[in-house]
């Protein structure tokens, strides 16, 4: 048995682990404050990346499921959901495996699977906008979530650039919480929000700009809304489902 590697990550002093005593109190406060109202639906559809540069990928699929959007595709089977594999519209699978994915891929692929999005970086938006954001996100029981794109390092956590979705919010504390999809290294924690947003800040080396948040929402027609590069990924991605798939009975 190969026992190389790593188990998990501790969480820095500053973040509280959302499943510890006090973690657990402060999402009951949170909840009694209305900060929890969108935690249900994306705990409902939360999973773990499945693979390590796979932070991207594993977020939006969480929040596109959460926002019960139909991919228009078949995942397996009859069945329509989405999962990491079929997020290929903007960049190839291959190439995220590799390296990630940037602030703008993100927002992309969000665009040509079915989502509105609302992009912000750290350097077009304030810091009482952030937090009105993530209030009106946390106050929203379905239909609208908020992802974050932010510097591991300034939380004093290991590796960099990462992305996860918004769980909730606790108004009196101004804590956070960071739903991270890398759950095989942190787990879900609260917190601050000034800490987050400065999380926001530092340049992607990629790209040399800074990270920042996402909202994203159902969009009603979005290929009417979508990038030129977007629309044309649909067009070729057309569903075709066969007829008799459609008029026989479904064994699962």
């Amino acid at each position: 048995m190969d026992t190389h590697g790593f188990y998990r990550r501790p969480l820095p002093s500053q973040l509280i682990a959302f499943s510890s005593l006090e973690g657990r109190q402060i999402f009951t406060e949170a909840l009694t404050l209305g900060g929890m109202d969108s935690y249900f639906a994306l705990a409902e559809q939360f999973h773990t990346q499945s693979e390590p540069a796979y932070c991207g990928l594993g977020t939006l699929v969480v929040v596109l499921n959460a926002l019960s959007i139909d991919p228009g595709r078949i995942w397996k089977g009859l069945w329509r959901w989405y999962s990491e594999e079929i997020l290929d519209c903007c960049l190839q699978l291959r190439a995220i495996k590799e390296r990630g994915m940037t602030f703008d891929q993100f927002v992309c692929l969000g665009r040509c699977n079915g989502a509105k999005v609302e992009a912000y970086r750290y350097d077009n938006t304030t810091i009482e906008a952030f937090r009105e954001a993530i209030e009106q996100a946390a106050r929203s029981p379905e239909g609208f979530h908020m992802v974050v794109s932010y510097s591991r390092e300034v939380l004093g956590q290991t590796g960099d650039g990462h992305f996860s979705p918004i769980g909730g919010y606790h108004r009196k504390r101004d804590l956070v919480l960071i739903m991270d999809v890398a759950r095989f290294k942190y787990p879900s924690h609260w917190v601050p929000l000034s800490l987050l947003w400065d999380a926001l800040a530092p340049l992607d080396p990629a790209t040399g700009k800074p990270r920042g948040y996402i909202l994203l929402s159902k969009e009603d027609d979005f290929r009417s809304h979508s990038s030129p590069t977007c629309t044309d990924f649909l067009a070729n991605k057309q569903l075709n489902i066969l007829e008799t798939y459609m008029n026989i009975s479904q064994p699962f």
